[in-house]
């Protein structure tokens, strides 16, 4: 290996231990529910995307088993070779439905539909419009593209009508926003975005991946939230958080989007297809959110109960209504002295600091699911009462 590469990494690494601390993967055991082991200890976890509870839903890993023993592990190929096969245009289909659209596209993840939508829409006489909390992998996408890029404040639409009226002379204006924001949990100001959109003749593209299957009579979406359903013109998610948590991602809209995406996408076009048995259980996966809206209404009641929780603690819980919850606790080390003393409690739940979130923005985030029990709910509120307590937290 070469040495000065070597010698640069060993630096840099060291660098980060002092000033950030290196990450070290929570390693876990059993199906993904409720509940997750950790050295030895069965926690109540707060800590996943599995919204409604799908990932350990019978049917939906019945259906998955059933796939493996038919149709086997894998493609082996790409879906513009031999790799499509009838259950990918039956999902593919299933979430255009879900969502409202056209036809919808399937990718491997979201973070692969996000990196190949913009270089394929778009082109040197475009510009792109990106609130600056959104996801990573939008950014990434972004920085693909030969389009002009501007970035606005988060939530500024003030901002974002100047990045509009700056870049009027594009052939396309495309504004691009997270759903739901996975850091605050904020759902985007998607009616005063519709109608930025509509006033400027630009394209509105939402990444839904926090919203699809919570948010919603149905799960649609953000768009169904607010009852703005065919609003959107490119819409990208994924199949691994509230849809049975296993993988894959989509981009959903006009025909005429998702096909040229079958054409020229590279993430779509140079790589394997989805796994068959993770296709069955993310089709099972919509069929039950659409069939069962108690998981919905279980998921909005429990979220409700626990923010009202940790408020009346006297923690700083950022508003919503989305089930993911940042408490706060600025400065220092807290957000991770408590995350510990939770854990200590039998509650899992992450610290989320600096480059994750801003300096000063220090926060522990929690995720509430359908299947949380009541017990499991008042343990993390009483867990989150005495980590108060041992810390003086004021």
């Amino acid at each position: 290996m070469n040495a000065t590469l070597l010698d640069r990494l060993r630096t840099e690494l060291d660098d980060r231990r002092v000033t950030t601390g290196l990450r070290r993967d929570l390693v876990v055991s059993g199906a993904q529910g409720p509940t997750l082991g950790v050295d030895g200890e069965t926690l109540a976890s707060f800590a996943s995307n599995d919204y409604l509870g799908l990932a350990g839903d019978p049917e939906v890993l019945d259906s998955a088993r059933r796939a493996l023993r038919d149709q086997g592990l894998g493609v082996a190929a790409g879906r513009v070779l031999c790799g499509t096969r009838a259950i990918h245009s039956e999902l593919e289909a299933g979430i255009a439905e879900l969502v409202g659209a056209e036809d919808a596209v399937l990718h491997n993840s979201c973070f692969d539909a996000n990196l190949g939508v913009f270089d394929a829409l778009l082109g040197p006489d475009d510009a792109v419009l990106s609130d600056a909390l959104n996801h990573a992998s939008l950014v990434d996408g972004i920085r693909l593209t030969r389009a002009r890029r501007r970035v606005f404040a988060h939530a500024d639409l003030d901002e974002l009508e100047r990045r509009l009226d700056e870049c009027a002379d594009a052939r396309h204006r495309l504004i691009v926003t997270d759903g739901v924001f996975s850091m605050d949990g904020d759902v985007a100001a998607l009616p005063q975005l519709c109608e930025l959109a509509r006033h400027y003749d630009a394209a509105l593209m939402v990444d839904d991946s926090h919203a699809t299957g919570v948010l919603g009579a149905t799960g649609a979406g953000t768009a169904e939230h607010f009852g703005l359903e065919g609003r959107i013109d490119v819409l990208t998610g994924t199949l691994g958080k509230a849809l049975g948590g296993g993988a894959g991602g989509f981009v959903a809209g006009p025909r005429a989007v998702v096909e040229t995406l079958r054409q020229v996408s590279r993430p779509y076009i140079f790589t394997n297809a989805m796994a068959p048995p993770l296709a069955v259980a993310a089709l099972t996966a919509i069929r039950v959110a659409r069939r069962r809206p108690e998981l919905r209404e279980r998921l909005a009641s429990s979220t409700a109960w626990l923010r009202g929780a940790l408020r009346d603690l006297g923690y700083e819980v950022l508003p919503g209504e989305h089930p993911i919850i940042p408490v706060m606790l600025r400065g220092g080390t807290l957000a991770r002295d408590v995350a510990a003393a939770l854990r200590r409690d039998g509650v899992l739940a992450f610290a989320l600091s600096y480059p994750v979130v801003p300096q000063g923005e220090e926060r522990i985030r929690v995720q509430v699911s359908a299947a949380h029990t009541a017990g499991q709910l008042e343990l993390a509120a009483a867990a989150f009462g005495r980590a108060r307590a041992v810390l003086a937290h004021p």
